[in-house]
């Protein structure tokens, strides 16, 4: 036992020696530099910030046992030179990492000095996303990249639908590239900038006022303000003197306004009122406990700083406190995966030694790599909410609040996260839940927007710049109704011209333009052709009778249909003459059949029901079926002389009387009309005749209908013929394929309504085969089209669009006629219901009769049962076969019922004078008699 003791003791000691032997490779103490501009107020709150977080760490004995951050401390008093110089001086006293610089423009030189020298440059202020880049691998952020933020900015655009913006930006590297991410992002989301307005570092007042004159005169009134405090804050002075804060603006600042105003103990008010309304992003950070007890000793914390007057601490203050715990967890895992402190000579700078610089004091950290990847693996948590960096080195769960400033403070309307975007929830909520993009979950509070006013600005007016809207119109040479260019005066008159002065009124802004004609004069041009003039930028917009079709569509963007149109056949048609067969064509084959049929049906039903009771139907078979021919058929003309006796034939015979009334008269009046009235026939009967034949095709100059024929119906461009007016229309159809002219034409149904108010000998043939409308052009993603959607939906709601129509277009047009050899003809359908109430009055005529008949067989077989029974020599007591029992119902239902109801009362008669002493006498079928005694 004792033994066990003894050598757990030594196991102990050389465990203690192994961990004194390990912490004896950790320094007292490890060089770092700080950067800091004092006199920013990012630069004067992290400077306080870093101090306190170095204070706690040194006197925390879990982080760094034994080990000691000492920091050094340089002002650069935001000079990008000074910050150069300083960082240099840091490699001279061999510095592990290197906290700051505050600007993105000096991170971009001293990310190469760190590269080549593999010393960390931990930033929590540089936000270009360009610094994320592997151009610059020891440069870590510790704070969230402006990627993000410009994705909240996009996100925010497209919650409030808008699609264009200006931007605002200082031309450096931070501004630059901020704008270029916010495009990128904008444009995911079919948005756009459409126009950049940049101003150098340190640009005066009058040269920020030249600038904003310049937006002012742009179409759009949403604008991004990606600035630093001192310049973004100048735009707003001279924005309000300028009239750019009034209703109808909207003004989105990035983070660099929080960042201004958090560490402001007073707001002064009319600071804020140069920006009432306007929404602005602050980073969103947790309640942690860090960040609280960072709160609460504030105070004690700017004592020590002396010389320097009271503020707040900000988000940028929390993201410098967390750096340098960042950079103390490194440190610890570095030191215990054995890392040294140690430098060596940089060959490159040997080689060019010499001179007044003292450059062989550089040296590189030869554990610089292992710090870098020790930084990008530290997990704890910070004051700023869970500090982890993900695989492109950003910090996880990157935030923003959404702030709205009103009065004299600012309002917190919701927030963005890149989890789960905008919301009112705080980010911490939703990452408990599942992730949700969804378009209805995106919400926001109400804002006040520039003018006190609730009600979201539209984002767009026309531009204030003096210059005019060109609008290219078709110089038409035919169907000018629709438009019509004077080449003398220059006047456009029409009716897609009235529509569009109609809309352009109804809009809440004057919308200057001028209409410039397109085309030779001598031909219609080519639509197509037109709508590329947009693209080449020769005109802002098109309006005329352009067709809405898919290949246009991927190059402009239209309007609302202000006008129905499709594609149709127009072709010429004969009249069609009347010959000696006419008397057939009112109804059709089937109607003919089915006519005949029930003829047929109705005098065999009236047979049945009238033959044991009506002498008019009884005698030979031929005579018979001879009757039954007649009596049908004479039910046309009312004609008939067999009368009806029975009830049931009374009631099919009043039926079908009413349903050859209806016959007659429909017959009669169809008739008269094919007789009297012309009829059109046409050899052409739609556009699948066309495309199966191989006549020519007649189109109209400049119209989509050749391309469509030619790609989307495959017809050979040669069968294709161009006609350029109504009266080429004209004489190529009369001509006809076989004098040069052509079969049919396919063009768009107004332009063929008026072709045939003019010239009714023409019709269409089939149906209108493709949907479309007539619409007005502008550039892909122009908000006048938009406007001008909504007002064409106006005035066709309060009938002006209809009176502009009656104006120019003749409100009597002929109907477009479409022959058919059947369409006047009378179908069965017509007549079905009839038939089906004919039909069953005739079965339910039949049933009752079958019943009464069978009823009175039964009874007249239990009167005389012998008189059934078949007169052979096996004898007559043995049942009847099924066969006989048919025989006997026929031989029943044949004869006349007078006879059978004499025949019964003889028995009968015979019955009662026997006395009933002996059974009755019973017939034969061959007519002898024979007796039987009684029992």
């Amino acid at each position: 036992m004792k033994f066990i003791f003894h050598l757990f003791g030594i196991l102990c000691c050389l465990c203690s020696c192994a961990q004194s032997k390990t912490m004896s490779r950790r320094p007292d103490s490890v060089s770092i530099g700080a950067q800091f501009a004092r006199n920013s107020t990012i630069g004067r709150v992290a400077a306080v910030a870093v101090a306190a977080a170095i204070n706690d760490i040194n006197n925390d004995s879990s982080i760094l046992p034994g080990t000691k951050l000492d920091v050094r401390m340089h002002d650069s008093s935001c000079n990008r030179f000074l910050g150069i110089v300083q960082a240099l001086q840091f490699m001279e006293k061999d510095t592990v990492a290197i906290i700051g610089p505050l600007s993105s423009t000096t991170a971009h030189v001293l990310s190469h000095l760190a590269n080549e020298l593999h010393v960390p440059l931990m930033s929590f202020s540089a936000t270009d996303p360009t610094l994320s880049s592997l151009e610059y691998p020891f440069f870590v952020r510790t704070t969230v990249s402006d990627q993000f933020q410009m994705t909240a900015i996009a996100d925010l655009v497209q919650y409030y639908g808008w699609k264009q913006v200006t931007t605002i930006f200082v031309d450096n590297d931070y501004g630059r590239n901020g704008i270029s991410s916010l495009g990128d992002e904008l444009s995911k989301r079919r948005s756009k900038i459409l126009y950049k307005a940049a101003f150098r570092p340190g640009a005066t007042n009058n040269e920020i006022a030249d600038v904003l004159i310049k937006v002012a005169m742009m179409e759009s009134r949403v604008i991004i303000l990606h600035a630093n405090p001192d310049s973004g804050l100048v735009v707003f002075q001279q924005a309000l003197k300028l009239g750019m804060t009034s209703s109808g603006y909207v003004w989105i600042a990035t983070d660099w306004l929080t960042s201004y105003l958090d560490p402001s103990v007073h707001l002064d008010f009319g600071l804020l009122s140069t920006m009432q309304g306007i929404l602005t992003l602050r980073h969103h950070t947790e309640n942690t406990r860090r960040k609280s007890m960072l709160y609460s000793k504030w105070n004690e914390l700017l004592k020590e700083d002396s010389g320097h007057s009271r503020f707040l601490l900000s988000t940028y203050g929390l993201y410098a406190y967390d750096t340098v715990w960042v950079l103390a967890h490194a440190l610890d895992a570095f030191f215990n995966k054995g890392g040294n402190i140690s430098f060596s000579p940089d060959p490159k700078l040997h080689e060019i030694s010499g001179g007044g610089l003292n450059l062989d004091a550089l040296s590189i950290f030869d554990g610089g790599q292992l710090l870098l990847e020790s930084i990008y693996q530290v997990n704890f948590m910070g004051a700023t909410g869970p500090v982890r960096f993900d695989s492109g080195g950003n910090l996880i769960q990157p935030a923003y609040d959404i702030v709205n400033i009103v009065g004299s403070g600012l309002r917190t309307i919701g927030y963005w996260s890149n989890y789960s975007g905008l919301s009112v929830i705080s980010p911490e909520t939703l990452y408990m839940k599942p992730a949700n993009r969804a378009r209805e979950s995106q919400k926001l509070h109400d804002v006040i927007w520039p003018g006190d006013t609730i009600k979201r600005p539209r984002g767009w007016v026309f531009p204030n710049n003096g210059n005019e809207l060109r609008i290219g119109v078709p110089n038409r040479v035919s169907y000018r109704q629709f438009v019509s260019a004077d080449s003398e005066t220059g006047m456009v008159r029409g009716f897609c011209i009235d529509v569009f002065v109609a809309a352009t009124n109804l809009l809440a802004y004057p919308v200057p333009y001028r209409l410039i004609p397109f085309g030779n004069g001598s031909e219609n041009p080519s639509y197509m052709e037109l709508i590329n003039k947009i693209l080449t930028d020769d005109f802002d917009a098109v309006i005329g009778d352009v067709a809405i079709v898919t290949n246009r569509t991927k190059v402009v963007d239209f309007t609302q249909p202000y006008v129905e149109s499709g594609l149709v056949v127009l072709t010429s048609v004969k009249p069609q003459s009347s010959n000696g067969w006419a008397f057939l064509q009112p109804f059709t084959n089937k109607m003919w059949a089915v006519t005949g049929l029930f003829f047929l049906i109705i005098g065999t039903v009236v047979w049945m029901l009238e033959h044991r009771i009506n002498d008019d139907f009884r005698g030979p078979p031929a005579k018979q079926i001879i009757t039954v021919f007649w009596f049908s058929f004479s039910t046309l003309f009312f004609a008939h002389r067999e009368d009806t006796r029975s009830t049931l034939g009374r009631f099919v015979i009043i039926i079908w009387l009413f349903v050859v009334l209806i016959i007659q008269s429909s017959y009669t009046a169809s008739l008269t009309s094919i007789l009297t009235v012309q009829q059109l026939t046409s050899p052409i009967t739609g556009i699948d005749s066309l495309i199966t034949s191989d006549v020519p095709i007649g189109f109209q100059v400049g119209s989509f209908a050749e391309n469509y024929l030619a790609q989307e119906l495959g017809i050979a461009h040669s069968r294709l013929k161009a006609l350029g007016s109504p009266d080429e229309y004209r004489n190529a159809l009369e001509l006809g394929p076989s004098k040069g002219g052509v079969a049919a034409i396919v063009d768009e149904r107004p332009y063929i309504e008026l072709f045939l108010h003019q010239n009714p000998n023409f019709a269409v043939v089939g149906s209108e085969f493709t949907k479309s409308g007539w619409g007005f052009a502008f550039p892909r993603d122009s908000p006048l089209s938009v406007d001008l959607s909504t007002a064409i939906l106006e005035l066709s709601e309060n009938g002006d669009l209809q009176r502009i129509h009656d104006k120019w277009l003749a409100s009597d047009m002929s109907s477009m006629s479409q022959p058919n050899e059947d369409s006047d003809r009378l179908q069965v359908y017509s007549f079905s219901a009839l038939f089906l109430i004919c039909g069953l009055a005739c079965v339910f005529a039949l049933a009752i009769h079958a019943c009464n008949l069978f009823y009175q067989y039964s009874r007249h077989a239990s009167e005389d049962p012998a008189a059934l029974q078949p007169a052979t020599g096996d004898g007559g007591g043995r049942s009847l076969s099924r066969r006989s029992k048919l025989q006997s119902f026929l031989s029943f239902a044949d004869s006349r019922e007078a006879d059978i109801r004499t025949a019964s009362k003889e028995r009968a008669a015979a019955l009662g004078g026997s006395g009933g002493s002996m059974s009755g006498v019973s017939f034969t079928s061959n007519g002898s008699t024979s007796t039987t005694a009684s029992c």
